[in-house]
C-alpha cells in the first residue's frame, strides 16, 4: 500500500457539495492499494501510521504520535498514487489494486486506525470528492509498504 501523510489543522472531503468525512488537528491520509496486498499489510500501514512520531511536543519537537498528539484522521481513497509517469505524457493505473480489493483494503486500513484508537473518519470511495485542509507545518510523508 501507499500512503501519503499530511499534518493537518484541519481537513474534509465532500461528495456533491456535501461533507462526508473531516478531522480536526491530525492527519489525512491518502491511501492506495496495490496488487498483492491483503489486510495483514493494511494493519501493518495502520501500525505504523499509528506511531509516527510527526507532532510537536512541548518543545516544539516532532516527538508525539497521532495518539500521544490526540489527533484525528480522515483516510481518502486515492488510486493515482499509483501513477507510472514513465512514459508519454499521459499516467498509467494499471499498478493499481482493483476497485473491489482497493476499497476493501481502504475500508479495513480505516478501520485499524479506529481499532488502534485513532479517532477516523473517511472519505467516499469511487466519488468524485472535493478535499479541503489546513497544511500544519507543512508536513508531508510518503510511505509505501514495499519500501518501509
Amino acid at each position: 500500500m501507499r500512503a501519503l501523510l499530511q499534518r493537518v489543522a484541519e481537513a474534509r472531503v465532500e461528495v456533491d457539495g456535501a461533507v462526508v468525512g473531516q478531522c480536526g488537528p491530525g492527519l489525512l491520509i491518502l491511501v492506495c492499494a496495490m496488487p498483492g496486498d491483503d489486510a495483514a499489510t493494511a494493519a501493518n500501514l495502520a501500525a505504523k501510521v499509528s506511531k509516527l512520531r510527526l507532532f510537536k511536543d512541548e518543545g516544539g519537537k516532532m516527538n508525539l504520535s497521532i495518539l500521544q498528539s490526540e489527533g484525528s484522521a480522515l483516510v481518502v481513497s486515492q488510486f493515482t498514487l499509483a501513477a507510472d509517469t514513465s512514459r508519454g505524457n499521459r499516467p498509467g493505473f494499471s499498478g493499481a489494486a482493483r476497485p473491489d480489493e482497493a476499497e476493501a483494503l481502504y475500508l479495513h486500513f480505516a478501520q485499524c486506525l479506529r481499532d488502534l484508537g485513532v479517532a477516523t473518519e473517511t472519505g467516499q470511495f469511487g466519488a468524485d470528492m472535493a478535499v479541503s485542509l489546513v497544511n500544519d507545518g507543512p508536513v508531508t510523508i510518503w510511505l509505501d509498504t514495499d519500501t518501509s
